[in-house]
């Protein structure tokens, strides 16, 4: 596993992130995600609006990690935290950037986190963000 520091600039702050890489992400499109959820583009699209997913450009194209899905179902855990994140600041692409970035406080991703049923930690440490 190897190891890599990055600075980031937030609200102002230079801010030293430690990021470990861990397993790649697998990336959904849009056109993925309709196939997948069995829903239309723009349903896909509200999801997103409401919080539900989160998304980035990758390469250009609207993408949404995998592990934000349970099967084909948004992750019920994703969307409170994706509001706590936003009340702090970070919009679209530093939501997911945070979401699937190691963070040393939790030992591992906060997504990988929320898999474990750490709900309530990741959303206390995305309340101290700011």
């Amino acid at each position: 596993m190897s190891a890599w520091r990055i600075f980031l600039f937030k609200h102002g702050k230079l801010v030293a992130v430690s990021k470990e890489i861990t397993s790649p992400t697998v990336w959904l499109t849009i056109p993925d995600l309709v196939e997948r959820m069995n829903l239309s583009p723009s349903r896909i699209r509200r999801l997103i609006d409401d919080h539900a997913l989160a998304a980035k450009r990758v390469d250009g194209i609207l993408s949404v990690p995998e592990s934000f899905l349970d099967g084909t179902e948004p992750r019920p855990e994703l969307r409170g935290t994706i509001i706590v994140l936003n009340d702090q600041g970070y919009k679209g692409d530093e939501v997911v950037d945070w979401l699937t970035s190691y963070e040393d406080s939790l030992k591992t991703s906060p997504i990988e986190a929320l898999l474990a049923g750490r709900k309530a930690e990741v959303r206390r440490i995305a309340q101290a963000l700011a």
